[in-house]
């Protein structure tokens, strides 16, 4: 743990950098997702293959939690971050100048490994910030990652329109290195790190996914959530594109707004913990999540519900993710990162699982079937949360952490 004078440093300033730095690298991983049709007609290739782009920087990002984000547990953070951070920005440099598809999938997928930073960075202000204010803490900087995630869609749609695809990895490049120089100065110190083996280190996120029945709780409503997550922004494109919307890919962009005024309200959750209220706030967000689904059913043909099913959806989502941080960060305070890499790839996967059967429903089924399969995710996530009240596993609030 950090001594008090390092505590001291975490001003509001340094929260809100930290907002900031987990938004833009959480943000390369979703450039992508606008710009397909663009990128296949540029290098002449089929839709199929560009759309290798987004699974590329998604591999990456699975590998950089599993094999990266332990090393914030061994490694000084105010070192670690930049570094992977100037990684990152040279290969966005190689993705903005890409001359065909395999340099371009290498380059993002290279670029998502690095963007794992975020997730190194949510630790390290959990470790910084004291017991009365961790949940406050942690929902602002993961509001910022969240910010980062939805309004990726929209700066990359913007940027593309306006100068073309490569121009969007060109500039996000250059803000990363700015980013990296500016944590390299800023971060605060640390105490002394762990001696640990890399091979135990990845070992013993293992051995606390399997002895710790909270983080495997709240592991599996982040999976669950995330899963109803990536239903919806995943299908939205398809229903804002058919009438009677007919929406172009730049407003298709603008409806990430609507996601991050959802992200930037559920830090207020974040204080609810602070109080001891995580239960409720838990049980309120899930039942909210589920209850958005059936707004999202209206929205096929209601723009007023397509719009209030996605704040609420996000705003449930959201809280709940801030709930989960804040509570297994408070577990082990020096397995923090380790702690955060079990959560995560749990996270991840509910995630993929989302997205890949979001395709197959709406080919089925369309909005209908891409509405009750997000509704499922998240009721299974309601029934879970009843089953450990009734049942009393995975529900203790950890002692706070010294």
């Amino acid at each position: 743990m950090p001594d008090a004078s390092v505590r001291t440093r975490l001003s509001t300033g340094t929260v809100l950098l930290f907002a900031v730095a987990c938004g833009v690298s959480a943000a390369n991983l979703y450039y992508a997702q606008p710009l397909l049709p663009s990128m296949a007609k540029s290098l002449h290739i089929a839709a199929a293959s560009a759309a290798l782009v987004v699974t590329g920087a998604q591999v990456g990002y699975g590998v950089g939690l599993a094999l990266l984000v332990p090393l914030g547990d061994l490694l000084v953070r105010r070192r670690l971050v930049p570094t992977v951070l100037v990684v990152a920005g040279g290969a966005l440099f190689v993705a903005s100048a890409a001359p065909g598809a395999t340099v371009l999938v290498v380059a993002v997928a290279v670029a998502g490994l690095c963007s794992v930073s975020a997730q190194i960075l949510v630790p390290f202000a959990a470790e910084l910030a004291d017991d009365q204010t961790r949940g406050r803490v942690v929902g602002t900087v993961m509001s910022g990652l969240l910010v980062g995630i939805l309004m990726a869609r929209t700066f990359s749609g913007l940027i593309a329109q306006a100068l073309g695809w490569r121009a969007v990895y060109l500039v996000a490049g250059i803000v990363v290195l700015v980013l990296a120089g500016v944590l390299s100065r800023t971060l605060p110190g640390e105490g002394s790190r762990p001696r640990l083996v890399y091979r135990e280190l990845l070992g013993s996120v293992v051995h606390l996914m399997a002895t710790e029945p909270l983080l495997r709780l709240r592991s599996a409503y982040g999976g669950l959530m995330f899963a109803a997550f990536n239903v919806l922004w995943t299908s939205l494109a398809f229903i804002l594109a058919r009438p009677p919307y007919g929406y172009q890919e730049a407003v298709i962009g603008l409806f990430g707004l609507l996601g991050a005024g959802g992200a930037l309200g559920a830090s207020f959750s974040g204080r609810l913990s602070d109080r001891g209220h995580e239960r409720t706030v838990t049980a309120v967000s899930l039942v909210a999540v589920t209850a958005s689904f059936g707004l999202l059913g209206f929205g096929a043909h209601q723009l007023w519900a397509l719009v209030l099913g996605i704040v609420v959806a996000d705003l449930g989502i959201q809280a709940v993710h801030i709930q989960n941080q804040q509570l297994i960060f408070a577990i082990d305070p020096a397995a923090r990162s380790r702690l955060n890499t079990g959560y995560m790839v749990t996270y991840f996967v509910g995630g993929a699982v989302g997205s890949a059967t979001t395709g197959i429903a709406f080919a089925d089924g369309g909005w209908s079937a891409v509405v009750a399969l997000g509704a499922g995710y998240s009721a299974a996530a309601v029934l879970l949360w009843a089953a450990s009240r009734a049942f009393g596993f995975g529900d203790a609030r950890p002692a706070p952490a010294g």
